[in-house]
């Protein structure tokens, strides 16, 4: 087969995985085609290697056999973490695509120089590529850092903060711009590189756990667009295709996560949201709050006829969320109508308690949006909050002087009863206490949420063993 008839073929094989890119892209939208995107994409990609290395100008595979092998070593215990673990693996993933694309960047540029092939128009998207790539490395750090708790996941704060992120940024662009003007000058790659990596710990400093599913979302978008830019660097349209998707979907995810939260962009990266008010804690100890036990939890359950749960990241961490299946499943039985509430930015990531409670295979008429729970929030008997914190308080609608206020919230304190789940009373990511426990019509239960749900469950299976 003559070169030219393999690139055409190639170009086939690229316009097939894109084409499933964009179906993956186009199911992911819905929880009933879920899986079907997954397959899509995975599909696309193996197509999309297989014909890279089918491409005519790649001769030896060797390196490429060793990097497969050491790529799919540290692959496979990654794909093997528990879902609680999720978050910070994909901010790992995205460190690993953003260093990729760097590192990608930097070798190309020179060996176009040792060749004489640099232009002003291929230095700038290099160092673009570089600042993107290298800033997403660090940062997808970073997060992953801050998620898994090897970090303080609190905002860490100095100052003229602001004023030094956006130093290193400025220093790195203009060195860019002079790369451009000045093809040859191989010495600003890695001052730009070096920049681009501190700026991208900088600039994750100061964001606190409360922002980070909105973090990993515009990680997801620098990521793209790096891979845009790495495309453009290899002359390879599948690979700028796929990169612009990505990086399109993770922007506009970003919108969507800032306008669930009522904030800026500008604010979630450069706000310092998160950071805890000295004496939250003592003063949410100094309230009281009325407790109730699985006992009083399961009657009041049973005899509801609409019940309305919850999940929170509290969810995620004790992975209760098998139990939380069983009492579906235990209170339908009874008659009961139960549904799920889904915050956007409930959890670490966006998607994280649909993915949860997809895995306890939960029905997906069951899960309701945020927007179209609250109108019947009033009618509900009871609401099962489980490891929920900031986006079922009240202050939120409230409290003008709150960090949260503004953002949209499950207005879970407008049901007949509220049922709380909590480890203790300590605050969640944004640092303040929850308005919500202290209400006349909230009851709370302390204790893990898988504990206590086993417990809520052993009590209407003891009910229905007993009728």
């Amino acid at each position: 087969m003559s070169d030219a008839a393999l690139m055409n073929g190639v170009l086939f094989a690229y316009l097939v995985s894109a084409t499933l890119f964009i179906l993956a892209l186009r199911w992911m939208s819905s929880p009933e085609t879920a899986r079907r995107a997954v397959a899509s994409a995975v599909t696309a990609m193996a197509i999309a290697v297989v014909a890279t290395l089918a491409r005519p100008e790649i001769v030896n595979y060797q390196w490429i056999a060793i990097a497969a092998v050491l790529g799919t070593a540290l692959g496979i215990p990654l794909a093997r973490v528990p879902l609680t673990a999720v978050p910070e693996r994909t901010g790992l993933s995205q460190s690993f695509g953003g260093m990729a694309a760097a590192l990608v960047g930097t070798a190309k540029y020179y060996l176009w120089l040792e060749e004489g092939g640099l232009t002003p128009f291929r230095t700038g998207v290099i160092s673009l590529e570089i600042i993107l790539g290298c800033l997403t490395a660090t940062g997808g750090l970073m997060a992953a850092g801050k998620l898994a708790d090897w970090i303080p996941s609190r905002s860490i704060t100095y100052p003229l903060q602001n004023v030094v992120n956006l130093s290193l940024l400025g220093v790195a662009v203009l060195l860019g711009i002079y790369l451009v003007i000045n093809p040859t000058a191989s010495w600003v790659v890695p001052i730009i590189a070096v920049l681009a990596l501190a700026f991208g710990v900088a600039l994750l400093m100061p964001i606190g756990g409360a922002d980070m599913p909105t973090v990993i979302s515009f990680l997801n978008a620098y990521a793209g667009i790096s891979a845009v830019l790495m495309g453009i660097v290899l002359e390879n349209l599948l690979l700028i295709t796929a990169g612009a998707l990505d990086g399109a979907s993770g922007f506009i995810l970003s919108v969507v996560m800032c306008k669930a939260m009522n904030r800026p962009m500008s604010n979630v990266l450069f706000g310092a949201f998160g950071a805890a008010p000295a004496g939250g804690a003592a003063a949410a100890e100094a309230r009281t709050v009325q407790s109730a036990t699985p006992a009083d939890a399961a009657l009041l359950m049973s005899q509801a006829d609409k019940v309305v749960i919850v999940p929170g990241y509290g969810m995620a961490v004790a992975q209760a969320q098998h139990r939380a299946r069983e009492l579906y499943d235990q209170l339908t039985k009874r008659g009961v109508d139960v549904y799920f509430a889904v915050h956007p930015v409930a959890g670490r990531m966006p998607g994280h308690m649909n993915v949860l409670l997809a895995e306890s295979d939960i029905p997906y008429d069951k899960l309701i949006e945020m927007d179209d729970i609250n109108p019947d929030m009033p009618q509900v008997d009871v609401v099962l909050v489980i490891g929920a914190n900031d986006v079922v308080n009240p202050a939120a609608r409230t409290d003008s002087s709150s960090p949260i206020y503004g953002m949209p919230i499950i207005d879970a304190d407008k049901a007949k009863t509220v049922l709380c789940i909590k480890r203790s009373m300590n605050p969640g990511f944004s640092g303040i206490e929850n308005e919500l426990y202290f209400a006349p019509n909230t009851l709370m239960l302390f204790g893990d949420a898988k504990a206590v749900l086993s417990d809520v469950v052993k009590q209407l299976t003891g009910e229905a063993a007993a009728a």
